[in-house]
């Protein structure tokens, strides 16, 4: 099969019309999450919430995050391990969480846990069976060994069994009580849909990552949340002054593109995978929210913006609540903006605030 030629605007218009991030939006919220695949879960707040942030940016100002508590409460979206996903795809991953069963994977301090904390795994089990779903705090600590980390995770025992338990395929999560999971026995949770068997759907997970992403490499050694590669899925294809070869999904080729302005998470998968981010659109971007504020460039949480098939610079804002202000500390610009590249970022920056009900504090430019 021949190799796809792609110009970097091809590539560029691909990734965003895949990401649904073009001028025509969304149906609503689970035909979007079905299409992408994923909202990722994370609890940083700066501006909103990372998975009604990414939610936003595609469905408009009509969103509201009721429809998402909505869709996990009834479960038509489930949460796993730090991902939301439509509960269909749930057997995807239930043959893989088989093999992690059957034969322990991970680092080996890890597996030695687990193997000298059976009888806590076992007390975890019962109690579950008998009284869940309940938060992890409500769960008795009755390790053996104790989880040891220089880290935050330190003598986190029952969260650290619980999140190990979820990979087994043994536990998951039922909901949530405000920001607190609520934990329950797997089998009383997921859909009771035939389990796909491990390499299938490996394979239909990398065609389903590949239509989310439009073009992506098809491997990668980096080791993200989700995976940025995508295996065999897909055509090749070369990008104009990239090296190597890329996977495309054939559906996006030689398909019109309507661009617009948008506004995303420093989480969005758009910009997720840094490195295919600088090699297709040349952006530099970093989440500076862990750098001490004299070092960060562009803001505690700044939001890269999206102009048509290029990002063109970042938002530096955070909403405070308590005053009832978006406040914008700065619009940076990587590009010189149009007049009309200045009208539509302003208007989806107003848009932000009225989404958040919030007043907006004008911004400065730089």
């Amino acid at each position: 099969m021949a190799v796809h030629e792609l110009s970097r605007a091809d590539a560029r218009r691909i990734a965003v019309r895949a990401q649904r991030l073009e001028g025509t939006r969304p149906a609503g919220l689970l035909d979007m999450v079905r299409h992408l695949t994923l909202l990722q879960l994370d609890p940083t707040a700066a501006i909103a919430p990372n998975a009604d942030l990414v939610a936003w940016s595609r469905l408009g100002p009509g969103y509201s995050p009721a429809e998402l508590n909505a869709a996990l409460e009834n479960r038509t979206l489930q949460e796993l391990m730090a991902m939301i996903r439509p509960s269909e795809d749930l057997a995807l991953f239930r043959a893989e969480m088989d093999e992690w069963r059957r034969e322990e994977r991970g680092w080996p301090e890890v597996i030695g846990w687990v193997r000298a904390n059976d009888a806590f795994r076992r007390d975890i089990l019962s109690r579950l069976g008998s009284s869940g779903p309940l938060p992890s705090r409500e769960i008795p600590d009755t390790c053996q060994v104790p989880w040891k980390s220089t880290g935050w995770t330190n003598n986190q025992n029952v969260t650290r069994m619980l999140e190990r338990m979820m990979l087994r395929g043994e536990v998951a999560i039922a909901g949530r009580k405000g920001k607190e999971r609520l934990w329950d026995l797997a089998d009383r949770v997921y859909p009771d849909d035939p389990v796909i068997p491990a390499d299938e759907a490996r394979r239909i997970r990398d065609e389903r990552r590949l239509r989310a992403l439009g073009i992506a490499r098809a491997r990668r050694s980096e080791a993200l949340a989700e995976p940025a590669h995508v295996g065999e899925a897909g055509e090749a294809a070369i990008v104009e002054g990239l090296r190597g070869t890329w996977r495309v999904d054939p559906s996006l080729l030689a398909q019109p593109f309507s661009g617009r302005a948008a506004l995303l998470s420093p989480f969005d998968r758009l910009i997720h995978d840094r490195k295919r981010t600088a090699e297709l659109f040349g952006f530099d971007y970093q989440l500076e929210m862990y750098k001490p504020a004299a070092k960060r460039r562009w803001g505690y949480f700044a939001l890269p913006v999206l102009y048509g098939d290029q990002l063109v610079g970042k938002l530096d804002a955070t909403a405070d609540r308590a005053a009832g202000v978006l406040r914008v500390g700065a619009i940076h610009q990587d590009v010189t903006f149009t007049p009309a590249m200045t009208a539509a970022v302003d208007h989806e920056v107003e848009d932000l605030a009225r989404w958040l009900g919030l007043d907006l504090a004008p911004p400065r430019r730089s």
